[in-house]
């Protein structure tokens, strides 16, 4: 009933949401433990959206079962729809909880900022603009790509920031293979993984893995 009120009966801006879910956890800080806050963001904001997409969804379909049409066209252009808002939100939402961490721990960015042949990094720190800057040390940029499964994907990252030849990538993907953790650091891409995933990795893996909190120790 409160999403309904503040949202107008209507799926809010990715951005507006992930504010308003954190707003419900007011005892969560990054400042505390930047991973488990991330997380806990996440999951909450995946709870609250389902909730809210299982009342407006359902009406839809209710309406369109009421109106009596017998084409399935309109039935399956909701569905594809609402598989693909999914798919962004989830997305986005890890990119708005994540900046959202980097403010809390004073951390400077510029996030989807245009490099060479168009194209938009998640994250370049300390900005875009000493990016572009030829007299800024490429040693001291740093590039993370941000997705919430990786699977085969990530090689989409390598090409986009050229002046940063080593990358990061932020997953929550758990237990990704060896083989494939192996190809990422042969490519030079550090895999981010928040702390409480870890676990679901092999030993080995583990040592090479970071978390949020490194990160952000990098970035510094």
């Amino acid at each position: 009933d409160q999403m309904l009120e503040k949202f107008g009966g209507v799926f809010p801006k990715t951005l507006e949401f992930s504010a308003y879910a954190r707003s419900t956890l007011q005892d969560v800080s990054a400042l505390d433990s930047p991973d488990a806050a991330l997380l806990a963001w996440l999951e909450r904001e995946e709870v609250l959206f389902r909730t809210l997409e299982k009342h407006l969804l359902g009406e839809k379909l209710r309406n369109l079962s009421r109106s009596g049409i017998d084409d399935p066209e309109p039935f399956l252009k909701l569905m594809q729809s609402a598989l693909q808002r999914r798919k962004s939100r989830a997305g986005s939402a890890l990119e708005n909880h994540l900046e959202l961490v980097f403010s809390a721990h004073g951390v400077t960015y510029t996030r989807t900022g245009v490099t060479e042949n168009r194209l938009k990094p998640d994250f370049i720190f300390p900005g875009i603009s000493h990016y572009h800057d030829p007299a800024f040390p490429p040693a001291r940029l740093t590039m993370l790509a941000s997705k919430t499964t990786s699977k085969d994907r990530w090689g989409q990252i390598l090409n986009e920031a050229p002046r940063i030849p080593y990358k990061h990538l932020i997953t929550l993907e758990p237990s990704i293979s060896e083989n494939q953790t192996k190809e990422m650091q042969s490519e030079r891409v550090q895999l981010v993984i928040p702390a409480q995933i870890h676990e679901t990795y092999t030993a080995a893996q583990r040592t090479w893995l970071i978390d949020v909190e490194a990160f952000l120790s990098i970035v510094r």
